[in-house]
């Protein structure tokens, strides 16, 4: 098992060395415009997968997959030469999906956007339904009081409620249950 910043080195350097090779070497019609993202190489660095994208549409991707498959012999032998490595790891390409993912992502939050825009239009004319403020203040001093000087019941709604019927029921422990 070989380093893993020594893993990550190499990973950097057959990144540089495939993207400049395809750029200069690979002269496949089927390749179109191909960037390559990034590269992973394995703890035992006997294989690499790199990671690219292609500006075009369907077609476009699937001929530049087919040109760079059959471009892996020349672009392993090209790591091979510039790296100076005992074994050179197997080359695989994948095409990265990121920029579709984050492009997804922009147009998602871009109708987030537009919802927002639209409920924050609505809003503008709204008004509450019930009074601003639908929580109850205490009773402040004199405002509960008669002349007698006893206070008022505040609610008398509920009184043979469930909660008050509690309270006759004998309880059990745990242990009895």
């Amino acid at each position: 098992m070989a380093d893993p910043a020594r893993a990550r080195k190499l990973a950097v350097r057959i990144r540089q060395i495939v993207s400049a090779a395809i750029e200069t070497q690979i002269k496949d019609p089927r390749l179109g415009m191909v960037t390559v993202t990034d590269a992973k190489v394995t703890g035992d660095l006997r294989e690499a997968t790199v990671f690219y994208t292609v500006y075009g549409d369907e077609t476009q991707i699937a001929d530049s997959a087919a040109a760079l498959t059959s471009a892996t012999g020349i672009l392993r032998s090209t790591v091979g030469k510039q790296t100076g490595i005992k074994f050179v790891p197997t080359l695989t390409f994948v095409a990265d999906i990121v920029p579709d993912t984050a492009r997804e992502l922009e147009e998602a939050l871009e109708r987030v956007r537009h919802a927002d825009a639209e409920l924050a239009r609505a809003r503008e004319g709204a008004s509450y339904a019930g009074e601003p403020d639908p929580y109850r203040r205490p009773a402040e001093d004199g405002d509960g009081a008669d002349v007698d000087g006893e206070t008022e019941a505040t609610d008398t709604v509920g009184a043979d409620t469930a909660d008050d019927s509690v309270d006759d029921v004998p309880v059990q422990s745990r242990s009895a249950l």
